[in-house]
């Protein structure tokens, strides 16, 4: 059968069967063990972190840019803990080792990706900070959920340039994903979620992040990542028009007005810092 005939898949384990998933740093591996663990602690992460140099180094640089939001200068992981907490850190510091686990097809705008992921992840985490979901667990979230696409273009490579035109929205995309492959980048990235062992509360908010209403119950999760990731499409200037076409029936249940958010946004240049992923 040639590629352009290949058919949909009618199983996400038929899917995920046909890819390779990446590979998560040993780093990244032992801390996302540590979401899983009410025990674990500033000292548990920072001794995980430290152990591979170049995260470390990473994520100082990162701890010293506008994403941060710290006034001075940050030299120590202990120290950025103590100003921004230990889960922001984390959350940070798996992004990082997310990066550095993911390849990209030579034709793909690899820092573009990374662009709207930011921005993706930072806006889940503001508009969780507003209907009370955990603004950290939102922006990891928020940061992983286009993750899926990348194994949607792997076993489906003849779809890439249809899949990730630049002109295509969120919406637009995760319909286009459904129809040439089976399945959107939230459903398969909540099966890379669940490989690496996320908790499950995250694993089904990145699972139902496209189709949010179409859950058993709505996880209010799905819903910020949702909204956040059509506020990304805007390039971190949401119009009017962006606005607008934000479904309502999300904002309503999450208890957010339009008007509150346009005139609440937050500035762009704290959130999508592309310079840790230039390597």
């Amino acid at each position: 059968m040639s590629l352009p005939d290949r058919a949909p898949f009618a199983t996400l384990a038929s899917l995920t069967q046909s890819v390779e998933w990446p590979v998560m740093p040993e780093a990244g591996q032992a801390l996302i063990r540590t979401l899983n663990d009410e025990d674990a602690d500033t000292f548990l992460v920072c001794r995980i972190i430290k152990k591979d140099p170049t995260l470390t180094a990473s994520l100082l640089r990162m701890a010293n840019s506008a994403m941060f939001g710290l006034s001075g200068s940050v030299d120590t992981l202990e120290r950025a803990v103590s100003v921004v907490g230990v889960s922001m850190v984390r959350s940070r510091a798996l992004s990082l080792c997310l990066a550095r686990s993911c390849s990209f097809p030579a034709v793909m705008d690899r820092l573009g990706f990374w662009h709207h992921s930011l921005l993706c992840a930072g806006y889940a985490q503001w508009l969780a900070d507003l209907c009370e979901v955990d603004d950290q667990e939102a922006w990891l979230c928020g940061m992983m959920l286009r993750l899926g696409g990348l194994s949607l273009v792997q076993a489906r490579p003849e779809h890439l340039q249809a899949i990730e035109n630049n002109t295509h929205g969120s919406a637009e995309r995760w319909l286009l994903q459904r129809r040439l492959v089976g399945f959107d980048e939230g459903e398969v990235t909540a099966e890379l979620a669940q490989h690496w062992d996320f908790p499950p509360a995250l694993v089904q908010g990145m699972r139902h992040s496209a189709q949010p209403l179409a859950a058993t119950q709505l996880p209010k999760l799905a819903a910020v990542l949702h909204l956040a990731a059509r506020l990304a499409d805007a390039g971190g200037h949401p119009t009017p028009e962006t606005l607008e076409n934000l479904p309502l029936v999300l904002l309503s249940l999450l208890r957010l007005d339009p008007q509150d958010i346009g005139e609440a946004l937050p500035d762009v240049t704290t959130l999508a810092d592309t310079s840790m992923f230039n390597a």
